[in-house]
């Protein structure tokens, strides 16, 4: 997963990828980062990137984004996904392919 900063966080509105946002010291966020790896290695053809919200405030603010961690899934620059629950590396592997994978 490529690191992104708030500036390049733009990029996303023309793609379809998948965006991970986290805090450093969230150990709920460590887990879900571990898991997106190995969705990340199963899905070769989605770019997944992430982002330490915690130098992202403007983003969060217009994404009205709730707490982390949370991924957002852009289909063509569209957010068609906003989740918070994780679940299980099967259930994210699903979710991102059902939306993200034509």
């Amino acid at each position: 997963m490529q690191e992104f900063e708030e500036r390049d966080l733009k990029q996303l509105g023309r793609q379809t990828c998948l965006l991970y946002l986290y805090t450093p010291f969230c150990g709920t966020c460590q887990l879900a980062g571990r898991m997106l790896e190995v969705v990340d290695e199963m899905l070769p053809d989605v770019p997944f990137y992430k982002n330490n919200l915690n130098y992202s405030p403007t983003f969060a603010k217009e994404n009205q984004i709730e707490s982390v961690p949370c991924f957002i899934v852009y289909k063509n620059g569209r957010i068609v996904k906003k989740e918070y629950a994780f679940h299980s590396v099967s259930y994210l592997y699903d979710t991102i392919k059902q939306n993200a994978v034509d």
